[in-house]
C-alpha cells in the first residue's frame, strides 16, 4: 500500500511537472486567455448602470464585489477538455495514451490544474489593477470564507471538467462532440450567474436552477468569496450527487465507446 501511495505521489508530481513547464512555454497565450474572459467586468458595467434606476436590493458595490469575484473563479472553472479529448480520437493520439499505464483522463486533469497555476501570477495582477480603478471595491475575505471558497472553487471545477469530459467521450460515435459543449454552455452561461447574480431572478426561477449544477460552477463560490449567506450544505450536497451522476455516467461511456474504438482499428 505504501509503495502504491508513493507511486501514485511520484506520478502525478512528474505529469504536473511536465504540463506546467508546458504551459510556461506559452505564456503570452496564457495571458490573453485571462483576458478573454472578461465578460464579468463589461457585464458590471451595465448592471452598475441598471442599479441606479432599477430596485434590484444590491447596491452598486455589491454588484462590483460579485462581478469581480465571478471573474476571480472562472480563471479557475476554464475547461477545454472536450477539444483536446475529439482532437486525439479522431486523430488517433488516444492509441499512444492506451499503451500509457494511466488512465488518459488524468493527463487531461493534471494539465488543467498546471495551467491554474501558470496562470496564477497573470491574475493576481490583475486583481491588484482592478482594485487601484476601483479602490472602493477592494476588501479582504475572512480566513473562513476564503477557505472555504478554496474548497469550493476546487469541487466546482472537478464537476465542470466531469461534466465536459462525459461530453467528450461522445467523440467515439461522432466527430463533433464539442457540439454539445456549445449547447450546454448556452445553459451554462446564462444559469450559473455569470450574467447576473441570482438575486435578480424570480424566486420559483431560482428555486428550481439550485437543483442544477449552473449555479455551483460560479455563483456558487463567488457568493461565499464576498461574504453573503448561503445554503452551504444544500450546496455540497447538490454537487456531490452530480458529480457522482456524471462520473458514473463518463465511465459506462468509456467502457462503451473504447470498444468501438478498438473494434474501428483506430
Amino acid at each position: 500500500m505504501r509503495k502504491r501511495i508513493q507511486y501514485i505521489t511520484r506520478l502525478t508530481r512528474v505529469l504536473f511537472a511536465t504540463y506546467y513547464a508546458y504551459m510556461l512555454e506559452y505564456r503570452a497565450e496564457l495571458f490573453i486567455w485571462v483576458l478573454s474572459n472578461s465578460l464579468p467586468f463589461i457585464l458590471m458595467g451595465a448592471w452598475l448602470k441598471a442599479s441606479e434606476n432599477g430596485g434590484f436590493g444590491i447596491t452598486s458595490l455589491e454588484f462590483i464585489r460579485y462581478f469581480l469575484a465571478v471573474f476571480i473563479v472562472r480563471q479557475f472553472n476554464i475547461v477545454w477538455v472536450i477539444w483536446d479529448f475529439e482532437k486525439e480520437l479522431l486523430s488517433g493520439q488516444l492509441s499512444h495514451r492506451l499503451l500509457q499505464p494511466i488512465d488518459p483522463f488524468w493527463h487531461h486533469f493534471v494539465g488543467h490544474i498546471a495551467e491554474r497555476c501558470a496562470r496564477l501570477p497573470m491574475l493576481v495582477g490583475l486583481i491588484a489593477l482592478f482594485f487601484v480603478i476601483y479602490p472602493q471595491s477592494f476588501w479582504i475575505p475572512s480566513w473562513a470564507d476564503g477557505v472555504v471558497t478554496i474548497l469550493i472553487v476546487a469541487i466546482a471545477f472537478t464537476l465542470r471538467f466531469l461534466i465536459q469530459y462525459t461530453f467528450g467521450m461522445f467523440a467515439f460515435w461522432t466527430e463533433r462532440a464539442s457540439a454539445i459543449e456549445q449547447l450546454w454552455f448556452l445553459a451554462y452561461i446564462f444559469l450559473s450567474g455569470i450574467i447576473a447574480p441570482l438575486e435578480v431572478f424570480p424566486l420559483l426561477v431560482r428555486e428550481i436552477v439550485m437543483w442544477t449544477p449552473f449555479p455551483y460552477m460560479v455563483y456558487f463560490p463567488a457568493t461565499i468569496l464576498i461574504g453573503k449567506d448561503v445554503n452551504f450544505w444544500q450546496g455540497i450536497g447538490v454537487m456531490a450527487g452530480w458529480m457522482v451522476v456524471f462520473f458514473v455516467f463518463s465511465r459506462w461511456l468509456w467502457r462503451k465507446g473504447i470498444k468501438q474504438y478498438s473494434g474501428m482499428g483506430a
